[in-house]
């Protein structure tokens, strides 16, 4: 093999060996920030600049590293705490918090990581919602008020984590109560009252309502009262009116011919006394008056023949 072939095979293996070293410089001097994310550039741990725009950017390599933080809006869950209302009622609140990370140098400097915030910043939200929640009663937390208690707490907080000695460079931006139940014992006494009020008042409504009823009921008994009186009036008026006229028409009748009266009165008596299945028995003189009849319907029958 030629010296100039081995000259020129070193020279594409010395080439290929500066590729590879500059494509690996190239590599650790470039950096990436994404349009969710904001980055700072760090020089043996010294801050020396902020990156907060999205796109491909330089670093000198092997010097300086690029820490990442989210810029959209992060949620925090502190713990559930246990604190007195003002009422003297002990209750459980559990609330959550979203905050952004509006500067990302102060942020390092006094939160360090976003764990150590969690712990710090947990730590004051449960702290301004005792404050808060500390001076009122349950009532007011279930209400419209609601709202503006979380307003209070979130302003608290503000001011606590941007004060100048303790600024985390960070900017609270809600916090919600999620729950805030009683305890299992004031729970029960409060289902207990409840309970007792609706039963009470349920007792009240049934009496207003037998009470009704009673009313109701002696109206409609008077009303069936009147009614059945003045039924009974018009009834005796017209019974007596029918027994005038029907006195009247057998007078008329008995004054045209009292022979035929008499004969029809006594028939009537016999279709009385004779009726139903039974034979019909008679205690009676057979010459007295009930049975003349009996006696000369048969001549009275062939007369008429």
């Amino acid at each position: 093999m030629s010296d100039s072939t081995t000259l020129r095979q070193s020279s594409l293996i010395g080439l290929g060996v500066f590729l590879i070293v500059a494509a690996f410089v190239a590599s650790s001097a470039l950096y990436t920030v994404h349009q969710t994310n904001q980055a700072i550039v760090l020089q043996f741990g010294a801050l020396k600049r902020v990156v907060q725009e999205p796109g491909l950017h330089i670093k000198i390599p092997f010097i300086q590293n690029v820490r990442y933080f989210e810029s959209r809006v992060l949620n925090l869950d502190p713990p559930v705490q246990s604190l007195l209302l003002a009422d003297q009622r002990r209750v459980r609140v559990d609330v959550f918090v979203r905050y952004r990370i509006n500067d990302p140098a102060q942020f390092v400097r006094v939160a360090i990581s976003e764990d150590n915030l969690g712990q710090t910043l947990g730590a004051i939200v449960n702290e301004q919602v005792r404050a808060v929640l500390g001076g009122i009663d349950l009532r007011q937390i279930l209400s419209e008020e609601r709202a503006d208690l979380t307003a209070n707490i979130r302003e608290r907080v503000n001011q606590v984590t941007k004060q100048e000695s303790s600024n985390f460079g960070i900017d609270v931006l809600d916090v919600r109560i999620r729950r805030a139940d009683l305890s299992e014992e004031v729970s029960q006494a409060v289902y207990s009252r409840m309970r007792a009020e609706r039963e009470r008042d349920a007792a009240e409504f049934r009496a207003q309502g037998r009470e009704q009823y009673q009313v109701i009921t002696s109206n409609a008994d008077r009303e069936a009262t009147i009614i059945l009186a003045e039924a009974q009036r018009d009834a005796q008026n017209l019974r007596g009116e029918g027994d005038a006229k029907r006195t009247r028409i057998l007078n008329e009748a008995y004054g045209r011919d009292a022979e035929f009266f008499s004969f029809y009165r006594s028939l009537e008596a016999y279709r009385t006394s004779l009726a139903g299945n039974t034979p019909a028995q008679f205690v009676l003189p057979p010459d007295g008056d009930f049975f003349q009849f009996l006696e000369e319907l048969p001549s009275s029958l062939e007369r008429a023949r």
